[in-house]
């Protein structure tokens, strides 16, 4: 059993001046959580849904420093007295950022890491590893490099390393934030398989449709408290009315449209020709004979995780040297570093261009507007940070937001620039219902000044709410599809 008793807790940060400051996450909360219960825990970003299982795996506060008060207790012991590597023994850990918990190269050996930490004899390892990647359809992605899969594919990888451990506890932060939905059935039947095995689950996340039969309870957070709890029955019937009004995503997924209808060639278009990249270990990565994307337009790219597609935003952006083939723009055939001038790309782990000392700072950097007066700049992104809900944290650090707020001040960085073409990759991922909206919102402003829009996506409802135009990768090739047909991100 899991018990929070009055637990209130504070990261310690610093402010953009180096004074430390406390950010509070979690306010006098009390929660009870039984043996082999499946509890969702749901909200807005910042809200202490992460917060919550950093408290149950002992991260917090043997990892993550802060004010900290109350109890957290799991069968009766004190989490934060427990040393942790042996809490970790009693709970599996999945992250929203996968690579974070990543200690190998090579796929199996970090699947079988944290058993092999454990003391786990070698043959029951193997043979856990075997069971386990028949169970989760994974075959293709034992011995592989582990930094050369997808984003979701990764994810999936972290899953497989705690289905081996078999811990009681499992507490999994966004688990679905990059997968496809196809993959997202899988981790469905894991969570399934979980359950069924007696598993205590607790699961913070935004997307909600595929745990609506497995879900015990929901707890709808804010400002670090419990606003709503609902248990199993009112879970399942919550409606688009109910989820609207209380801000969450919806229960069910929403369809989307995919058909070749050709690009209106007498406007503008950005023109892919004989597009092709080929990894360095020979691997075939990107097959393209002839694409024609609009201009000032919300262009969708969708496909399964490992179709190639954040890869083919790293070759339209030029961050790729081996590309072949031709980009024309506006009529003009681009160089890779002709593309690197005209476009700007938020990638899918925005850890990797986080640079500065403040959230402030770093949209400010985006800006190459030589003609801005640095007054005008502060402006400018004070202006971009209050559309997003960030401007309270304008001298935060930004490796001290959430991942949501991470998320979204990447994105004020790309809304800051002067580039012609901005490429998101995974925007959506670690948003709520409202801050995806005000993403949306977003794009179609930056389109409406006339810039080309490319988003890489697995979210649905984010496609619905703003895309004009959606393009469907699959083994690096476009996919040929016959009409207006329903698919899937």
């Amino acid at each position: 059993m899991i018990e929070f008793k009055n637990v209130t807790f504070a990261y310690s940060s610093t402010d953009a001046d180096g004074r430390a400051i406390e950010q509070g996450s979690i306010n006098g909360l009390d929660l009870t959580i039984q043996n082999g219960e499946f509890v969702v825990l749901t909200g807005g970003s910042g809200c202490g849904k992460t917060t919550i299982t950093r408290l149950i795996n002992g991260l917090i506060p043997h990892y993550y420093n802060g004010s900290l008060s109350g109890e957290v207790l799991i069968d009766g012991k004190s989490v934060p007295d427990t040393p942790i590597f042996e809490t970790a023994k009693k709970v599996g850990s999945v992250f929203q950022n996968p690579r974070s918990q990543f200690f190998n190269v090579n796929t199996t050996d970090e699947i079988a890491f944290a058993a092999e930490n454990q003391c786990c004899e070698p043959a029951e390892i193997s043979k856990a590893i075997t069971a386990t990647a028949a169970s989760m359809h994974i075959e293709k992605l034992l011995d592989r490099n582990i930094f050369e899969l997808s984003g979701g594919e990764k994810q999936i990888i972290a899953c497989a390393g705690i289905n081996v451990l078999s811990p009681d506890i499992i507490v999994l932060d966004e688990p679905s934030s990059n997968l496809d939905s196809e993959a997202i059935e899988k981790l469905k039947t894991v969570l399934t398989d979980w359950k069924s095995q007696g598993k205590t689950i607790v699961i913070a996340e935004h997307r909600l449709y595929f745990l609506r039969e497995l879900a015990d309870r929901m707890l709808i957070l804010e400002n670090g408290r419990i606003a709503k709890e609902l248990i199993a029955e009112e879970i399942k019937n919550l409606t688009a009315d109910d989820t609207q009004k209380m801000g969450i995503r919806p229960m069910t997924l929403p369809e989307i449209h995919c058909s070749n209808s050709k690009v209106d060639l007498q406007g503008d278009v950005l023109l892919l020709e004989d597009f092709r990249f080929t990894y360095k270990d020979g691997k075939h990565g990107i097959n393209i004979p002839r694409l024609e994307l609009p201009a000032n337009r919300i262009i969708a790219i969708i496909g399964h995780n490992g179709a190639g597609k954040s890869t083919l935003a790293r070759n339209i952006c030029g961050l790729e040297r081996r590309c072949k083939g031709t980009l024309t723009m506006n009529g003009k055939k681009l160089k890779a570093k002709d593309r690197l001038h005209s476009c700007y790309m938020i990638m899918q782990d925005v850890n990797h261009q986080l640079f500065t000392e403040s959230v402030r700072d770093e949209v400010m950097l985006s800006m190459t507007d030589k003609s801005l007066t640095d007054e005008q700049k502060i402006q400018r992104a004070d202006e971009i940070l209050s559309q997003l809900d960030l401007l309270e944290y304008a001298n935060t650090h930004p490796m001290a937001l959430s991942g949501g707020q991470k998320q979204r001040t990447a994105i004020a960085s790309g809304i800051a620039s002067s580039k012609l073409v901005i490429i998101f990759d995974e925007p959506t991922s670690g948003l709520d219902l409202a801050h995806m909206k005000q993403v949306s919102n977003q794009l179609k402003k930056l389109k409406e000044i006339g810039k080309t829009i490319i988003v890489v996506t697995h979210d649905n409802e984010f496609i619905l709410s703003c895309c004009d135009h959606i393009v469907r990768l699959e083994k690096g090739c476009i996919e040929e599809r016959k009409g207006s047909s329903p698919c899937r991100a």
